[in-house]
């Protein structure tokens, strides 16, 4: 590999190292009773169309302080996440996601959380927003 080809690679890394931790700096953000979308925490972290991305975060991360539960697909649906169950026991991912959803007051109705009420509005919480993403609460 050239110098070249390794320092993009190097650049490319270390890019989405920051955006990983954008993105958990985000999701700790929201509230109890809210609920993000994984392509609104893209967004939110400067780089739209990484929804994905943001998933990958979330599942690397072993931090159980983490609101990651929090986090829905764009129907506000629980997505898939194939039998992959955490590491304190053989619940699966979703029911468990749903069931804290639930602890906090987020209602599912045919398996899906109405956005327009429980979605989170950052813009409502300006300067708490941009301190998170500096890394301050």
């Amino acid at each position: 590999m050239s110098r070249r080809a390794a320092a993009e690679q190097d650049a490319v890394a270390a890019e989405m190292a920051r955006f990983r931790a954008r993105v958990l700096r985000l999701v700790a953000l929201i509230p109890r009773g809210r609920v993000a979308t994984y392509g609104q925490i893209s967004v939110l972290a400067g780089h739209p169309r990484r929804a994905r991305h943001v998933g990958n975060a979330l599942r690397a991360n072993r931090d159980d302080a983490l609101p990651w539960h929090r986090v829905l697909n764009a129907q506000g649906r629980v997505s898939a996440r194939h039998g992959e169950t955490r590491p304190r026991g053989d619940v699966q991912v979703e029911h468990l996601q749903q069931r804290r959803l639930a602890a906090e007051g987020v209602a599912f109705t045919r398996g899906r959380v109405d956005l327009e009420r429980y979605r989170w509005r950052p813009e409502t919480e300006g300067a708490r927003l941009q301190r998170g993403l500096r890394g301050k609460r």
